[in-house]
């Protein structure tokens, strides 16, 4: 086969929060990799320099070494991408979506998929992507942050009052997966919501609640993917929603009005780009009962499980997840 004379390692596990997660995406395209017939090296680089020798051990629990986002240079630095042709990264969350070890992959040289430095570092800080959502005209729930170190509770309740009330959203700036997200009903949950996303990040975004729907919408190569209505057991569409089997009901296309659908993949082309992603990537959204859509964040990384949402809108136009993750190769081999 053709992709034979390509060499490609894939990042798996990293060192955030979101570690189970990346495992699981990990796996999947390491599966569709071999399949394609690409010659395949696993690295974790929350392992550093001590990689295991069997496949099993970069996916099964426990871990084979200690974790540690400290070990991500020793991983880098090491002669083990001296050889390969293209990294597919296959972490989540910190250290993997935020511009980190994109940086150490860019001094080191070598191509990888997904989006670059700046547009990872942007779309990891919730708050500052909001921002360029805002100059790029696109609809995005009203927001404040937090800085843990200088929490003020009686003044953070003032706020949420003054801006947009309760319901509202506490999380984490720089999370993905839900990781550490609240939503407070009243004043006497803010606290609790606050501290706990305290454990996650540096600082808080508090964000105003949009009821309605949970919809989202994949970008392959530039182009938008059928719009996806995600209909959850719980009433957000929280961790365990994501990623436990029977917890969601997912629609693709989504059963909304087509002109909607339209400006939902508008708006998701226009947050990717305002950001300055590239390859492929995810647009989350709320869009209320009578059609207002309201754009979340931006996934440089989106997930790549059996759960995931970009494969199931790319099999909705025909596209296997084997031929997904060939055309995510092949686009960032350009």
């Amino acid at each position: 086969m053709q992709n034979k004379k390509y060499k490609i390692a894939l990042l798996v596990g990293g060192a955030s929060p979101e570690r189970p997660v990346s495992k699981s995406s990990s796996a999947a395209i390491y599966d569709a990799l071999t399949k394609l017939g690409y010659q395949v090296k696993l690295i974790d680089p929350a392992y550093g320099k001590n990689q295991p020798d069997e496949e099993k051990d970069f996916f099964d629990e426990p871990d084979k070494y200690h974790v540690s986002s400290k070990n991500y240079i020793d991983a880098i630095n090491s002669n083990s991408l001296d050889d390969i042709d293209i990294v597919f990264i296959g972490l989540h969350g910190k250290w993997g979506e935020d511009g980190t070890i994109q940086s150490l992959l860019e001094l080191k040289g070598v191509c990888y998929t997904g989006a670059g430095v700046l547009a990872s570092s942007l779309s990891m800080d919730k708050s500052m992507s909001k921002i360029m959502f805002q100059h790029f005209d696109v609809q995005t729930p009203r927001w404040f942050v937090v800085d843990r170190c200088d929490t003020n509770y009686l003044l953070v309740k003032k706020k949420i009052k003054k801006f947009f009330g309760f319901p509202c959203i506490v999380k984490p700036n720089d999370q993905g997966s839900t990781i550490g997200l609240t939503i407070c009903r009243g004043e006497i949950e803010v606290e609790k919501a606050v501290q706990l996303a305290c454990k996650y990040s540096q600082t808080i975004l508090i964000e105003e609640y949009i009821p309605g729907h949970e919809i989202s919408v994949g970008i392959l190569e530039s182009s938008a993917l059928p719009v996806l209505e995600i209909k959850p057991k719980n009433y957000l569409y929280d961790y365990e929603c994501k990623y436990t089997d029977g917890m969601s009901e997912y629609l693709v296309p989504a059963n909304i009005p087509t002109q909607v659908s339209t400006h939902l993949q508008q708006q998701a082309l226009l947050a990717y780009n305002s950001v300055g992603c590239k390859s492929y990537g995810r647009v989350d959204f709320r869009v209320t009962d009578d059609w207002k859509s309201y754009c979340l964040e931006v996934n440089t990384l989106p997930g790549m499980t059996s759960h995931s949402l970009v494969p199931k809108m790319a099999q909705a136009i025909g596209i296997s997840f084997e031929e997904l993750v060939d055309r995510i190769v092949k686009n960032s081999l350009k």
